[in-house]
């Protein structure tokens, strides 16, 4: 049985959540018995001080060997000789800190506030024992192993996201210039033939009217070409003024919007705010947001673009009287096949993203959206040095 492959990911990822949490349960396991024999190895160690305190030399039959043994080999129980008058006589196992009397004297409060009873030293004094490293060690290693495995976890899955973006990359280049060297033909052709017309039948007045607009559309067909062979590559960016660009795309659209659309674009006589980008590329980003909102109307509303520049950025708003898009779509928008329309892939506003962020540098995203009253989006881009005259 084949699985969807939009929730393979989903599987694996509860295949890897049993395995992490059957390594978590069975290490804490392990973790608990370790620990409670080395609790037994305290009591071992601490019965054993209280035989030798004891311990007087008049019964030549006991022997006290193993527990001096025991004593001697001990290397990771804290513990620290108490003076009843306050002070210490010696300490053992802190961690190379037993000359640190300010920081043995903290461990003594606590272990007397820990009301753990000590054991009384045959010359005097109480002896404290703290709990073992080795414990403490053993306690905190589920802990350790579980961030362990969560980081190892984090970065497969951004390793994988990577690889993924890589692979969309790869897929988004090669289709674009696949299109760009299939487009290339056939415009070649149509360009060949308006020549002939314009040879053979350059006296007919109406062939030529269409001759002419023949040739505009093979231009059109050209420029987009040009776009697509130039997505993967690096394009030179060139500083233009933002307002005068702006109502270039403008007139190209409202020329083929219906006629109950109007549109509120700011003019190249509105000032001169350089912005570095690449004119083809650009040029297409807001025609893809233009035909969006056209197709949002239903053949009439009103579409307009604020500019202003804050922080040495630039932000251009489109916004459109449109359908508006759904608070659960507004972040799914930009993502590669998504889409609300009958036809179409769902390509145009995920070249968008890329061209805006990828090659300009810049951000793009959905200001704010009401479905039945519009929506605006917000292009932020880097300004441009004023050209010097």
């Amino acid at each position: 049985m084949n699985l969807p492959t939009s929730r393979w990911p989903v599987y694996l990822a509860l295949v890897g959540g049993v395995i992490v949490v059957a390594s978590v349960w069975y290490t804490n396991r392990l973790a608990n018995q370790l620990s409670v024999i080395e609790e037994n190895y305290v009591r071992f160690y601490e019965a054993s001080m209280r035989d030798i305190n004891n311990f007087d030399g008049s019964d030549v039959a006991e022997d006290v060997s193993t527990q001096q043994a025991i004593i001697e080999n001990n290397t990771t129980i804290p513990a620290i000789w108490a003076l009843q008058s306050g002070g210490y006589v010696e300490a053992i196992n802190w961690g190379g800190r037993e000359s640190d009397t300010t920081y043995i004297l903290e461990q003594l409060d606590n272990l007397k506030a820990n009301g753990k009873p000590p054991v009384e030293m045959p010359y005097g004094g109480l002896m404290y024992f703290g709990t073992s490293t080795l414990i403490q060690k053993l306690r905190l290693f589920p802990y350790i192993q579980l961030a362990l495995i969560g980081t190892f976890v984090v970065i497969g899955v951004f390793g994988i996201n990577q690889a993924r973006r890589a692979e969309q990359n790869r897929v988004w280049v090669g289709m674009a210039k696949e299109t760009a060297h299939q487009l290339g033909t056939p415009i070649s052709a149509i360009m060949g033939w308006v020549e002939h017309l314009n040879l053979m039948y350059s006296d007919d007045s109406d062939l030529m009217e269409v001759s002419g607009e023949l040739q505009k559309d093979v231009l059109r067909l050209e420029m987009v070409a040009n776009r697509f062979s130039k997505i993967g590559a690096t394009p030179e960016l060139t500083p233009v003024n933002i307002y005068a660009e702006l109502d270039y795309c403008r007139a190209y659209m409202e020329k083929r919007a219906p006629r109950r659309v109007t549109f509120d674009f700011p003019s190249a006589a509105d000032g001169n705010l350089p912005v570095a980008i690449n004119s083809l590329l650009f040029d297409w980003v807001i025609e893809n947001l233009l035909r969006n909102a056209l197709d949002a109307m239903d053949g009439q509303g009103s579409i307009s673009s604020r500019v202003r520049e804050k922080d040495g950025k630039v932000i251009i708003d489109i916004t459109d009287t449109g359908k508006g898009i759904s608070a659960r779509n507004v972040r799914r928008v930009f993502n590669p096949g998504f889409t609300t329309k009958k036809r179409g892939w769902g390509l145009g506003l995920s070249l968008v993203k890329r061209i805006i962020e990828e090659y300009h540098q810049g951000r793009i995203s959905v200001l704010s959206s009401e479905p039945g009253r519009g929506t605006t989006f917000r292009i932020v881009l880097p300004r441009a040095p004023q050209p010097t005259s």
